[in-house]
Order: structure tokens, then C-alpha cells, then sequence
């Protein structure tokens, strides 16, 4: 079968669309990058340059006051800033390659979150974290989608039993109707991205402002302090400025280390979900921004569609029959276009022929139906997934309904 033909100026947008949303993503990531650096510039560097006086400023009039050189002071402070960093200064700070501060250490590297207080300095130390992360962030990854995958389910099964009930009360449904029978009713129901961003997002509003009024008496630390390092913790970015339960000694310590480490847990699961959700949407941005930027091209496919379908999808007079059976473009009984008129007879050769490419398409059209959403030449299918479907895309794509229409 000849390839479908196509059209000049579909060929960087329609034909293959993953390509540019990808490329189009890409953009986009690199324009906010740029945004945020300038915008974080901004705010931060006249803060950094006070600080950055201050600094030099105290250790001046420090050496002067003792007579010690900027040299010798300098290296003093690195010394205790290495100290620092490996845990072993000799004031509040409590042992961080116990048990319970190694417990703490391999949790972060299982989540990703990297907080970068706890670090290994031996050799085999950084030999054997490379294998135990490898395991271990595959492993917790797995655990993310599978929590992404229930969290999803138990939300469709509630936000379906409420669409039946309203259903109920809104008389489309009879009052005593089976509940089996009204919930198959809506076999194809999906619930809304938005439905379940809005939820997902309100349970991390208040699973973090419940930690933060835990850390700011605890940890002592201001309440936008707390909710700063909740989102940092939580969405694994974990800069490592403020870090909970790194004090010797707390009040019901074993309370507080276990309460701190179920936040972190559900406070992550919960994030994943949301910024898995959030990708739906940006992925449907993307699909609204191409069809814009290919309005033109629209155009000319919908003319082209439109003076295509007036045609037989299977033509015995066509270019690749003229080809085939050696039949000149003119010959009589033909139009111009190689379009058969309407009292032109069909040789048995066409006619097997046309049913051979006619079996080809259903059969391609079946398997395309079966792995996914088809594909057209030129852009026309209303689906909004990225190719694929591995791992908590598929299931965002599988579990909720896309409902915007962003062509």
C-alpha cells in the first residue's frame, strides 16, 4: 500500500506531534528557567551582597581585635565548617551516623530527596550508596506510582458515588433504583484532571499546614519557615538549610520522629500525585498552544480533508491503479483526477485489489484502536496523550478524563 501523502507544512507540526510537544516543552522549560533565574537574581543578590559585607566586615575587625591573620582565620573557619558538614561539632548537634540518624540518612536517599546534612565519607561508604540508591530509588519509585494508582482509584470511586447521588437528586435517576444498575450506568465515567488536582492540591494545603504547626514549636522555626521546608521536603527537592529532627534531644522524641516521618511520607505520596496531575494539564497547554501555532496549517488540511472526502476511500481509477495496471490518467471513462465516474464498470482485478487494501486499513485500524489512540497524517485525532503510557503518565492517562477540549 502507498504511504499516505503529505501535505507541505504539516510535515513539523501534525505529523508528528509527540516530536513537538516535546521540542515545544523543551522551549517552554528553558524560557522558565530563564524567567526564574532572573526573577531569584533579583530578589536575592542585593540580599547576598549585604551579607556579603557583613561578613567581611566582622572578620576585619576580628582580626584586628585579636591580632590573628585573615589567613590563619579563614582556615580555622573552613575546619569548623568541615566539621559541620560531617556531623561531629561538639555543641547541640547530635550524632548523625547512629541508627536512627543513618534510618533518617537512607530515607532521604530512597525519596530523592537528598537533603545533604548526612553524607558518607568513607570509600565504601560512597561505593555501597551508589548500589543501595540504584535498588532503593527504583524500589520507592514503584511505590510512588502504586500509591498514584489507589489515591486515583479510591478518588474516582468517591467522586463517582457523588455524581450518582446527584443524579438521584436531580430526578435523572429513580429513586429506588439498584445501586449495581445505576453504577453501571456511567461505564465510561472517568473523574476530572481538575477535580482531582483541586483535591489533590487542598490535601496538601492541609497536610502541610498540619506539620508546620508541628515543626514551628519543635524545631523553632518561623511558620513560613516551617511551610518553606515542607514544599522543599516534600516535593523532593530538599535543599538542606533547614532540616527536622537534627536536635540531641526533643520533648516525646520517639512521638516526634514518628510523627515527622509520616508526614514526610504522605506529604511526598501527595506531592507526586499533584505534580503528576499538573503534567496533564500543562500536556493539554501544549495541545492548546500547537493548534494555535498551526491555525494556517489547519486550514489547508481541512480544505484538503474536505476535497478529499467527496472521493471513494479505495479508487480503481487512482494513481496507484494507473500505476499498477498501466491505464493513462486520460483514458475515457475517467476524469481528469483519476476519479472513476459514476457508470464506470470495476474489472475483477480492481475489485480483489481494493478489498486487499480495504482489509489492511481495518486491520491496522484495530490494532491502533487496541494499543492506544490512532495517529493521522495530519494531525486530526483527538487525543491529547503523549505516545507511550509507561509509569504514572499511563496511569494518569488510563485513570482520569482529560475533559478540556484543547483543540
Amino acid at each position: 500500500m502507498m504511504p499516505a501523502q503529505r501535505l507541505p507544512g504539516c510535515r513539523s507540526l501534525h505529523v508528528n506531534e509527540d516530536n513537538g510537544r516535546f521540542v515545544l516543552l523543551a522551549i517552554l522549560i528553558l524560557v522558565y528557567l530563564l524567567c526564574g533565574a532572573a526573577i531569584f537574581s533579583a530578589i536575592e543578590r542585593p540580599s547576598e551582597l549585604r551579607a556579603r559585607g557583613r561578613w567581611n566586615r566582622t572578620l576585619h575587625n576580628f582580626s584586628e581585635a585579636f591580632n590573628v591573620s585573615l589567613q590563619e582565620l579563614s582556615s580555622f573557619l573552613r575546619e569548623y565548617e568541615s566539621a559541620v558538614a560531617a556531623g561531629i561539632r561538639a555543641d547541640s548537634l547530635r550524632p548523625r551516623w547512629d541508627f536512627t540518624g543513618a534510618f533518617y540518612f537512607v530515607g532521604t536517599v530512597v525519596s530523592t530527596i537528598g537533603f545533604g546534612m548526612t553524607t558518607p565519607v568513607t570509600v565504601a561508604g560512597k561505593v555501597f550508596l551508589i548500589f543501595y540508591g540504584l535498588l532503593g530509588c527504583a524500589a520507592t519509585i514503584l511505590f510512588f506510582n502504586l500509591f498514584l494508582e489507589r489515591i486515583i482509584t479510591l478518588l474516582a470511586v468517591v467522586m463517582k458515588a457523588f455524581r450518582l447521588r446527584r443524579l438521584r437528586t436531580s430526578g435523572l435517576l429513580p429513586p429506588g433504583i439498584c445501586q449495581d444498575f445505576a453504577a453501571s450506568s456511567l461505564p465510561g465515567w472517568k473523574p476530572s484532571v481538575y477535580h482531582v488536582m483541586l483535591i489533590l492540591g487542598l490535601s496538601a494545603i492541609v497536610i502541610s499546614c498540619c506539620a508546620s504547626a508541628m515543626y514551628t514549636p519543635v524545631e523553632g522555626w518561623a511558620y513560613l519557615d516551617s511551610l518553606y521546608f515542607c514544599f522543599v521536603t516534600f516535593s523532593t527537592i530538599g535543599f538542606g538549610d533547614l532540616v527536622s529532627s537534627q536536635s540531641e534531644a526533643y520533648d516525646y522524641q520517639g512521638l516526634y520522629r514518628l510523627a515527622n516521618f509520616l508526614f514526610i511520607l504522605t506529604g511526598v505520596c501527595c506531592i507526586y500525585s499533584l505534580f503528576n496531575v499538573i503534567s496533564i494539564v500543562i500536556k493539554q497547554v501544549l495541545n492548546w498552544m500547537l493548534g494555535k501555532m498551526s491555525c494556517l496549517c489547519c486550514q489547508r488540511c481541512n480544505k484538503a480533508n474536505a476535497f478529499l472526502g467527496r472521493r471513494n476511500a479505495i479508487r480503481p481509477g487512482s494513481r496507484l491503479r494507473q500505476g499498477r495496471f498501466g491505464r493513462p490518467p486520460d483514458a475515457e471513462g475517467s476524469d481528469t483526477e483519476g476519479r472513476r465516474l459514476s457508470g464506470e464498470m470495476i474489472s475483477m482485478r480492481d475489485l480483489t485489489g481494493s478489498n486487499k487494501i480495504s482489509l489492511a486499513i481495518m486491520q491496522k485500524q484495530l490494532s491502533e484502536s487496541a494499543n492506544g489512540y490512532p495517529r493521522t497524517v495530519c494531525g486530526s485525532s483527538r487525543h491529547n496523550g503523549f505516545s507511550g503510557g509507561v509509569g504514572a503518565l499511563g496511569i494518569m492517562n488510563n485513570r482520569l478524563a482529560e475533559t478540556s477540549d484543547t483543540r
